[in-house]
């Protein structure tokens, strides 16, 4: 279970990973729509585990290794905006939420 410190800080990555991806990095990923979905946080708060989900895209793999690869990127603009907030700004790794592709498929199954 996490403790409510790592709930506010969850709230608050989330919150400025939005923001980053709909206005600093959009660039880097052309007119792909990332969605930050959820954050857990490590006991320590040094990992930050992020699940985006992504639309607006053919190959989502490919857009999902360009995130990796620009996360210290990503970092660094979190870190601009954090900085006052925290000591460490967390490590970001990020995962695909594809719960939302989980849903349409069952919804597909169903009207069958």
């Amino acid at each position: 279970m996490e403790s409510i410190r790592q709930q506010k800080m969850a709230r608050l990555i989330q919150k400025e990973l939005a923001a980053i991806f709909l206005r600093e990095v959009k660039s880097l990923f052309g007119n792909a729509m990332i969605t930050v979905t959820r954050v857990r946080m490590s006991p320590d708060l040094s990992i930050a585990r992020v699940y985006v989900s992504v639309f607006a895209v053919k190959d989502k793999s490919s857009l999902f290794e360009d995130i990796e690869i620009y996360s210290s990127e990503i970092r660094k603009h979190l870190g601009n905006r954090i900085r006052k907030q925290v000591r460490i700004v967390p490590e970001l790794k990020f995962f695909i939420d594809d719960s939302l592709d989980y849903i349409e498929n069952i919804e597909n199954a169903l009207k069958d």
